[in-house]
């Protein structure tokens, strides 16, 4: 854990979320400025600053990221209608918080206007 990732902080506890999703990879909460109806935030739980960073051994937890936001887009209702995906990497690219995460967005039809 990194001590000056807000991140890090919710994995650990020290910051309160809305957590909709927990095991020992991966942890999901909502996104405290949503920008659709379903807007979470699904966070590996080792702290990897941004894809650039993942190595070969983190495949398995980069796999889980994927199969835990179908898993959450069916559990909000999403899924069948369609969801939205994003990974920002670096500042140029809108990554606000230095921690690998993926927003998954849904619930009403998404402009194509990104992150």
């Amino acid at each position: 854990m990194k001590e000056d990732c807000i991140f890090c902080k919710i994995i650990e506890g020290k910051i309160p979320s809305q957590i909709v999703y927990k095991d020992e990879k991966i942890i999901a909460f909502r996104d405290i400025h949503p920008m659709a109806p379903v807007h979470l935030l699904i966070v590996p739980t080792q702290h990897i600053a941004q894809v650039n960073d993942v190595t070969v051994g983190d495949e398995c937890s980069m796999g889980h990221l994927f199969t835990t936001a179908r898993l959450l887009a069916e559990k909000e209702g999403i899924a069948e209608g369609g969801y939205r995906l994003v990974v920002n990497t670096g500042n140029q690219a809108g990554q606000s918080v230095q921690h690998l995460h993926m927003h998954l967005l849904g619930g009403k039809t998404l402009s194509v206007k990104l992150c």
